[in-house]
């Protein structure tokens, strides 16, 4: 059983986050690392290989497609427990929206082949669409089951339970399919010193769009189906306001602020 999971590398929330010229994000001014909300993704394929009754059958490959620095998200899949990882890195992909990310990443899974699992996370940190994984079952003619928040499976019998905001279902599928999970089915694992020093012995392979079959033309910022027309900084914090209690009016000033500002 091979498990390919998607992950992504962004910009550090925590940074100081700016935009290029052309609207893009800054991706090399700033630290970047796996996306949050994939290491869930990560985990819920490693907890299924745990789980299989045997385990060294089950392979879990981490695949990205992002420049060179993007090789850091496929390295703590690594060492979180991941068997091998797939970098796609080609300049022309820069600027790629998720249409053309998704494309990209279909054509990595076929040429990897004979994949019975997609796992993704529910959406990136930086661009939080949560459309990739639907747009990689339609590229590679695979069911889909997003947004799932437990999993069970038996043999090649996926059974999910995906929380809506009025209701929750739970859904079958037979693999092979394409899956996304929330942050709700379980903290992901810290890479222990050991895997650290296991995932420098993994295979790590780097594809380029021609190794892919990809033309560049169908790829980049000039052929994106979406655009950002405009950019605002984010304003300065500013200063908090005090309330003296001095009188035994300070709480009637706190329920006064709270509902000036509609929390209450």
């Amino acid at each position: 059983m091979n498990i390919v999971v998607c992950v992504k590398y962004v910009p550090d929330a925590t940074a100081d986050r700016q935009f290029e010229q052309d609207k893009t994000v800054d991706r090399d001014g700033v630290d970047g690392l796996l996306s949050e909300l994939d290491e869930y993704a990560v985990e819920q394929a490693l907890q299924l290989k745990e789980k299989a009754e045997s385990p060294e059958d089950v392979k879990v490959i981490a695949l990205t497609v992002a420049p060179e620095a993007g090789v850091d998200a496929v390295r703590k899949a690594l060492q979180m427990g991941a068997d091998s990882g797939v970098h796609v890195a080609d300049e022309a992909i820069a600027g790629s929206d998720a249409i053309a990310t998704s494309l990209v990443l279909a054509k990595a899974i076929e040429k990897i082949g004979d994949v019975d699992l997609v796992m993704c996370g529910m959406a990136s940190t930086d661009g939080s669409m949560s459309v990739v994984p639907a747009m990689l079952a339609e590229r590679l003619d695979l069911p889909q089951v997003t947004l799932a928040s437990v999993i069970e499976t038996q043999g090649d019998q996926v059974r999910v339970k995906r929380d809506g905001d009025v209701a929750t279902e739970v859904i079958g599928a037979t693999m092979p399919l394409v899956m996304s999970v929330t942050d709700q089915t379980g903290e992901a694992r810290y890479p222990s010193f050991k895997g650290i020093m296991a995932a420098k012995k993994k295979p790590l392979e780097t594809y380029t769009l021609s190794d892919l079959g990809v033309d560049a033309g169908d790829v980049g910022l000039s052929v994106a189906w979406t655009e950002v027309q405009d950019t605002t900084a984010r304003p300065p914090r500013s200063a908090g306001e005090i309330v003296t209690d001095e009188d035994g009016s300070g709480a009637s000033a706190l329920v006064d602020f709270l509902a000036s500002k509609k929390f209450i």
